[in-house]
């Protein structure tokens, strides 16, 4: 099965990267889902929750204020101005 390679970063730390298979956030023209194959996209991200689906492992969800939201060939970068993991409860 296809994974998208994922990093997430915000200014002054690295927040998450790994295997997923699907991550939903929020850009400026909306929320975006992202899949394996997904065509190449480059977005500004708007302040909201970021959801990743690791391929192993539980839910990741992140709130992200700010930056840019890059796809290519499966490669997932999320450059964010602030990115905070969420504790599940």
């Amino acid at each position: 099965m296809a994974e998208l390679d994922v990093q997430v970063v915000a200014q002054d730390h690295a927040v998450w990267s790994g295997a997923a298979r699907s991550i939903t956030g929020r850009t400026i023209e909306g929320d975006m889902g992202i899949l394996p194959g997904h065509t190449p996209v480059l977005s500004l991200l708007a302040e909201g929750e970021l959801t990743i689906e690791p391929v192993d492992g539980q839910t990741v969800r992140a709130h992200v204020n700010g930056g840019f939201f890059s796809v290519d060939s499966d490669k997932v970068t999320i450059v964010a101005n602030d990115a905070e993991l969420r504790e599940e409860s």
